[in-house]
């Protein structure tokens, strides 16, 4: 809780991250995030004595003078303190938003940031006058008759992974059914072996709307119909990476006409990140327009996002620092000798959870930029990007390795941190209990709805909501350049005012301003739109 040194004006934060760390705010606390605190005021008591009353108004006056200098002199306080102590006593009504004008009087620890520094951290970048086009050729319009029309071929797909990653394979699903010119059956989400999530695709998604999005381009259907109910699918295990559409049509074309069913596993990275442009464009229409979520689970996810937004601009974190992703980099959460050990254990139980490249140490890794931040780095990176201490930060993500000591650098930082766990209402997350795809759903969509996003860690969601953020308008999308900043991180010997100023400089060009990923080759459209899915329109248009 923030508490000005100089002026001992109170306001009043709450901090709340997962109950298995820290109790959940109750539901009197969540009132603080929805009704504007009440003014501050100053107690007569301060100035009256008891049954003291001043019969001679002029040496009272005096004397208070006197009393009152005195008092500043000895505190070293100097008129623009005094004026800044005006100020937050009598703008505590408003909301944060409303208050991106005001200077705001921080702890002891930390001097009073400049007014400009704080509303520039809310600054959104130039969207450059990039919208989004999705506007089909007209071979791609003329080939759609047939395939829509078309009854004898039919592609199943299992996708696997957490909700993010079966996103990812769901969309290409939708492209390799076009590109087969098949019927697409209702994606089957496998179970999840970390998480046990048993849910279906119509539990995450509007099934409804995925096919009406999708109704010019592809037929999908909940079944197969039962005229191949019989029919022994032929199964493919063993697609390569980055396959093309040549690839395919030759692989695959022959047997689905066979056969008529054709049944696909693993799909993740199979489908070549280069692709026509109109397949492009599909993919972008599934990721951002088809692929929305179920009813129940946008309303509370849209709920929390108001609950959020209630008093102005707010951030959103996905931490990746859980004990599963030290485990799975090869990095260390940099807590304790003891939490080190934990992760070397459980890599030395599980080699195969190692993903990283393993010739590499640990300190080599995380100087080449390919370990997640920790909670102290990310303090660090958004107090030099000019976060204020007033901002209201939604935590997404799953319980810290370290618990509350993990978080413990942003909540003393930054008090008012929130997650979901914290801004429901008793009873509200009762019905996906024990559902992680239902929870991530709710973080991408309070994440997504965010002033500014920011990921430890790249990862599924992250780009997932790069992409998203892009094709909204390119809202501000914090990307931390570890490999160049992490250096100056431990060079104890540079002034934090110098240490800012690199810090910001290093990312001027990663605040979600447009990027082309013509640029980036191999890298994915739903993570870079610009330019086979938005474009500048002309003014006539």
């Amino acid at each position: 809780m923030g508490k000005s040194n100089k002026c001992k004006a109170k306001k009043q934060s709450y901090i709340s991250v997962p109950s298995q760390i820290i109790t959940s705010l109750s539901s009197s606390s969540l009132q603080s995030l929805l009704l504007s605190p009440k003014k501050a005021h100053l107690n007569s008591s301060f100035f009256v004595g008891h049954n003291y009353s001043c019969r001679r108004p002029r040496v009272c006056l005096s004397a208070l003078f006197l009393f009152v200098l005195v008092g500043l002199l000895r505190l070293g306080w100097n008129v623009n303190t005094l004026v800044l102590c005006s100020q937050s006593f009598g703008s505590n009504t408003g909301k944060v938003g409303e208050r991106d004008h005001q200077v705001l009087v921080t702890s002891q620890l930390q001097s009073p940031r400049p007014l400009h520094l704080e509303s520039e951290f809310w600054k959104q970048p130039d969207g450059m006058g990039y919208r989004p086009c999705l506007e089909l050729s007209a071979k791609y319009r003329k080939a759609s008759e047939a395939i829509l029309n078309g009854r004898s071929k039919y592609l199943l797909v299992v996708v696997s992974g957490g909700m993010n990653q079966q996103r990812n394979q769901i969309v290409d699903a939708v492209v390799i059914a076009r590109i087969l010119g098949a019927a697409l059956v209702v994606p089957v989400l496998q179970v999840n072996i970390i998480w046990g999530d048993e849910s279906e695709f119509s539990d995450i998604f509007d099934l409804g709307h995925f096919k009406r999005v999708l109704a010019d381009d592809v037929r999908i259907l909940s079944s197969l119909p039962s005229t191949h109910v019989m029919t022994r699918p032929v199964e493919e295990k063993r697609t390569p990476l980055q396959v093309s559409p040549q690839w395919i049509r030759s692989r695959y074309l022959k047997r689905i006409n066979k056969e008529g069913v054709l049944l696909l596993r693993g799909l993740d990275s199979r489908l070549s990140k280069d692709l026509p442009p109109d397949l492009q464009k599909l993919r972008c229409k599934v990721a951002f327009q088809a692929l929305r979520f179920a009813p129940p689970i946008l309303e509370l996810g849209n709920k929390l996002a108001r609950r959020m937004q209630s008093k102005g601009p707010y951030l959103a974190l996905h931490l990746r620092i859980e004990k599963d992703v030290w485990v799975r980099t090869g990095c260390l959460p940099g807590l304790s000798k003891e939490y080190d050990e934990i992760v070397h254990n459980e890599r030395r139980r599980h080699p195969e959870f190692l993903t990283a490249k393993s010739n590499l140490s640990y300190h080599e890794r995380k100087l080449a930029g390919l370990c997640p931040l920790n909670a102290f780095e990310v303090t660090r990176l958004l107090k030099a990007l000019g976060a204020p201490r007033s901002a209201r930060i939604y935590w997404a993500g799953g319980q810290p390795l370290g618990g509350k000591e993990a978080l413990s650098p942003l909540t003393r930082e930054f008090p008012h941190f929130y997650n979901k766990e914290g801004l429901a209402l008793p009873g509200e997350l009762e019905p996906f209990a024990n559902k992680a795809s239902f929870m991530a759903a709710i973080d991408y969509i309070v994440s997504e709805k965010s002033d500014v996003f920011m990921a430890s860690h790249g990862g599924n969601m992250g780009h997932a909501i790069q992409g998203q953020r892009a094709y909204a308008g390119h809202k501000k999308y914090i990307t931390p350049n570890k490999r160049h900043m992490l250096p100056y991180f431990v060079n104890s010997s540079l002034p934090e005012a110098e240490f800012n100023r690199i810090i910001k400089e290093l990312h001027q060009e990663s605040l979600g301003q447009p990027e082309l990923r013509s640029s980036k080759a191999g890298r994915d459209v739903t993570k870079y739109p610009v330019p086979e899915c938005m474009c500048k329109r002309n003014k006539s248009t």
